[in-house]
């Protein structure tokens, strides 16, 4: 159990594959102008991790080094194109929004890198759970990245909710802030970089301010031993 905690605390902060890692940034920076948008890649790519490093987890010893890497991609490639078609066929909306990114993932690095790097190493359970981690972490990054940017650049939230929750989800649409003319520049590719950084640069003052006790309380031990 202790184990898993780890899994889910360093696919959720500690190596987070959009902020710290910096890996998938075309399809979060592209699509992550609206929170539904956000979370529909996001969806997306947590259940392609998580098939795709249960899968791999399972085949690992029968998949030979020579042959791994491209065995891996068709793996990650037939579960995306099955996704593919489900959102196809029950998402129209959203995935003519999304567009050419839901094939894309399969070009993903943070996703055949977790399948070279952990499910291809460790057993079943615990690759089922570096996916979720590690597909929270990114869809997370993808949630409030386009919240911030929908909020500033169009002062609402929750816009289009009913291309993922149906026409009963019409009423989520909330409004931030009151005859908004909005503001261009947070919707447009450079409000995405400016956000991500912003939001890369907040999580770095967080941890350094939670490193900063350890750190004293190390200094302090030390003095006393040395005394």
């Amino acid at each position: 159990m202790d184990s898993y905690k780890h899994i889910l605390k360093n696919g959720l902060w500690i190596n987070n594959q959009a902020f710290v890692a910096l890996l998938g940034l075309c399809p979060l920076l592209a699509v992550s102008n609206t929170l539904i948008n956000g979370l529909g890649l996001g969806l997306a790519t947590t259940l392609t991790l998580i098939l795709s490093n249960s899968i791999i987890s399972l085949v690992r010893h029968y998949v030979g080094s020579e042959v791994r890497l491209p065995v891996f991609v068709l793996i990650i490639a037939s579960i995306v194109t099955i996704i593919q078609l489900i959102m196809n066929a029950y998402f129209y909306e959203l995935y003519l929004i999304l567009g050419i990114f839901i094939p894309l993932i399969v070009t993903n690095c943070a996703i055949i890198g977790r399948a070279e790097a952990y499910a291809s190493k460790n057993p079943v359970g615990a690759s089922c759970i570096d996916g979720l981690a590690m597909g929270l972490g990114f869809t997370s990054a993808l949630v409030v990245l386009g919240a911030a940017r929908e909020i500033i650049g169009s002062g609402t939230l929750f816009a289009n909710a009913h291309l993922m929750f149906g026409e009963a989800a019409n009423n989520l649409t909330m409004v931030i802030i009151d005859d908004y003319e909005g503001f261009l520049l947070a919707i447009l590719p450079p409000g995405a970089f400016i956000g991500l950084g912003l939001l890369i640069a907040l999580k770095n003052i967080i941890d350094a301010r939670q490193a900063k006790p350890s750190q004293q309380t190390v200094s302090m031990d030390f003095a006393s031993k040395k005394a």
